[in-house]
């Protein structure tokens, strides 16, 4: 599949099917641009949505949505004039480009135009529509597959959740330098939550993945995975002992862990927070940031993951941005606006929730690079700490680096060796000093297995996160129920 046919399915779909063609977007853009703007362009989107919930062994509920509209900008400064409907109709889109023409000063316009040119990327995922995959029949029968799976696999099982989830998006985007890009946008998403229960105690355990593909990707093997490890995960859980309290040594899991650093460390390098100096890595580039051996990547076009886009939001390939490189911080993640404004380049992070929404610098796939040691030395090297296996919620203050997590899984260790799991233990610390106090980077960097989520200022955006093995000997401190 190329970009060309990526191309030519978006805008037969969003624009032919509409009326419009793109030289209409084109003109539209250049009425904006007879005013003095530094950027301006339109976002068209259809978007679908399905999911289903089984519950108490049954399919208790689903929904299905779709949604259809387009967002025109025009941008000078650091403001930005925003307008959206939900309907992309001749008179709409004129209506909505008189609206931001409002923030523009008269004169002739500073921005760059250019030929109509379609942008060539690499597209990173199937053109697929997930939900054409399996029918209403068999998406149920893979929900009561789950439960049936869950209950064989221990009695102790006494409730199975499960959520299959998936969405179709095509997009079209016009830009007022000439450059046009489309984009057809597969994701799908399996949970899994178990209920276990063991002389009146009660713990649960939970799992799931997915990424830009079809359903095809939930075969048999697959199910049982997800399925064991949210049961093994609830199990570990009633054996579970109260968490310690007080600072002490972690050593952080692979994979789904790499949230905290998603929360710590990513959001406080987007471009945003620093152009406005709210952030704690703020004027820090070039500087040292983190413990040498730390490099730290976000990379937007791994193939089919959940965080990936073959193209940003504004029409820009995605690639891989250092961060943070053998501890020294290289790089922001930037959208167009904030690139403009701080004068650095483009790293194609421009993304918004919908049509409806606008653009920001945002995380794609975001992870720590591997290092030289083995998970199991790590461990060995621990007189006494936590180890981190997994984790459910937690929240950051972009402008101290201050964090709280919840450990799901996590394990007492001392004298080398797991003694016990452990409940209630929440970390506590700072992201950039936690940084500068990692002692040792395991060699099996994983990323998570699809599930990520990322809330800024009301938007949610898929993400992937991900991280080897670590040892972090100072800066955290376990908030637990023994002191």
């Amino acid at each position: 599949m190329s970009t060309s046919d990526v191309f030519q399915h978006a805008s037969q779909h969003l624009l032919a099917r509409n009326g419009i063609s793109a030289t209409v977007l084109d003109h539209i853009l250049a009425d904006v641009g007879q005013h003095q703007v530094d950027f301006a362009d339109i976002y068209c989107q259809h978007s679908a949505f399905e999911s289903w919930q089984l519950e108490e062994g049954i399919v208790k509920s689903g929904s299905f949505n779709i949604d259809e509209g387009f967002g025109i900008r025009a941008i000078v400064g650091d403001k930005t004039a925003f307008a959206y409907a939900d309907s992309i109709l001749p008179d709409s889109l004129k209506q909505a480009a008189s609206t931001v023409r409002a923030i523009a000063r008269q004169g002739q316009s500073n921005a760059m135009r250019g030929a109509q040119v379609p942008t060539q990327v690499a597209v990173q995922y199937p053109m697929v529509n997930p939900m054409l995959s399996l029918d209403a029949t068999q998406k149920v029968a893979l929900l009561e597959q789950v439960e049936a799976l869950a209950r064989a696999k221990d009695p102790r099982v006494v409730q199975v959740m499960a959520t299959l989830a998936c969405e179709h998006d095509i997009i079209y985007i016009a830009r007022l330098d000439g450059r046009h890009a489309a984009d057809v946008r597969p994701l799908v998403r399996l949970s899994v939550t178990v209920i276990v229960e063991q002389n009146g105690r009660r713990e649960q355990g939970s799992s799931g993945g997915g990424g830009r593909f079809d359903f095809a990707y939930f075969d048999a093997a697959m199910v049982q995975h997800y399925v064991d490890k949210a049961v093994d995960q609830a199990l570990v859980n009633l054996e579970a002992r109260p968490a310690p309290a007080g600072a002490m040594k972690v050593v952080l899991g692979n994979g789904w862990p790499g949230v905290l650093l998603h929360e710590a460390v990513g959001h406080g390098l987007e471009g945003d927070f620093n152009r406005k100096e709210t952030s704690a890595f703020s004027n820090k580039i070039g500087q040292q940031v983190a413990a040498k051996g730390v490099t730290v990547i976000d990379q937007g076009n791994i193939e089919k993951r959940r965080g990936s886009l073959s193209l940003d939001d504004e029409g820009n390939a995605t690639g891989a941005t250092v961060l943070i490189e053998d501890g020294i911080l290289r790089n922001y993640l930037q959208d167009e606006t904030n690139a403009r404004l701080m004068g650095m380049a483009v790293t194609g992070n421009g993304r918004r929730e919908s049509y409806a929404s606008t653009v920001m610098p945002r995380m794609t796939n975001t992870f720590m690079a591997n290092g030289s040691h083995d998970p199991e030395e790590i461990l060995a090297s621990v007189d006494k700490g936590i180890y981190a296996v997994n984790f459910g919620g937690g929240q950051v203050d972009i402008t101290s680096g201050k964090f709280v997590f919840s450990a799901s899984e996590a394990w007492w260790v001392e004298n080398g060796k797991l003694q016990y799991p452990v409940k209630g233990a929440t970390i506590i610390g700072n992201g950039p000093d936690v940084m500068q106090h990692i002692s040792m980077i395991g060699n099996d960097m994983a990323l998570d297995s699809g599930v990520g989520v990322c809330g800024k200022e009301g938007q949610s955006v898929p993400v992937g996160v991900g991280q080897p093995t670590l040892r972090i000997d100072e800066g955290l401190i376990i908030g637990g129920s023994q002191a």
